[in-house]
């Protein structure tokens, strides 16, 4: 009973944990500019221009990352302007930055760390997609991911099969990490 709570317990995200990479970092400075846009979009649910705390720990909770609201209140109540009620998009790019410097330690020695990290990013990445541990992203998988991060995508499993079968090289009907990575590395060379 204790190792599988032990288990458990290891299987559970926490933003309290320093991360292993800087998985929420890219090297290309426009690519980073539309993710962040992306993203203050995704957690700003009720479309305002501003992204609540509330709605900052609602998302995070639906990604499976453990947060205490307070804890979370005091590290963004600084980036949020006077008179708002929650962080404007420039706030969360703001707070993006120093969360980078302060967890991400932008000292490290970067030629050497970069691949490493790459592959860790990678392999972090993949386990947010592969929900049951089994090495694989499903279409399931990927349907639930996209349904917690209120994607429209993530309402038809047509679409999610079809997003599979893109990437899907072996023809298996899931995705390895060695196709997630290839289709990774297709992303960020075509944009660069």
């Amino acid at each position: 009973m204790a190792a599988a709570a032990a288990a458990d317990s290891e299987r559970k995200r926490s933003l309290n944990r320093r991360p292993s990479s800087s998985s929420f970092r890219l090297r290309c400075s426009s690519l980073n500019s539309l993710r962040l846009r992306r993203v203050f979009d995704i957690f700003d649910k009720n479309r305002d221009g501003l992204i609540t705390v509330q709605e900052i720990h609602q998302a995070l909770t639906r990604l499976g990352l453990e947060t205490d609201v307070s804890d979370l209140d005091s590290t963004i109540r600084s980036f949020i302007k006077s008179g708002n009620i929650g962080l404007t998009y420039d706030g969360f790019v703001a707070l993006h930055e120093s969360l980078d410097q302060r967890l991400l330690g932008l000292e490290m020695e970067e030629e050497v760390a970069e691949e490493d990290e790459s592959e860790s990013d990678l392999t972090e990445a993949f386990k947010v997609f592969d929900e049951d541990g089994d090495g694989y992203i499903s279409a399931e998988e990927l349907q639930a991911v996209l349904g917690k991060l209120g994607l429209p995508e993530g309402r038809e499993i047509d679409r999610v099969e079809k997003m599979i079968c893109c990437v899907d090289q072996n023809h298996d009907g899931r995705v390895d990490f060695f196709e997630f990575k290839h289709m990774m590395q297709r992303v960020v060379v075509r944009t660069s």
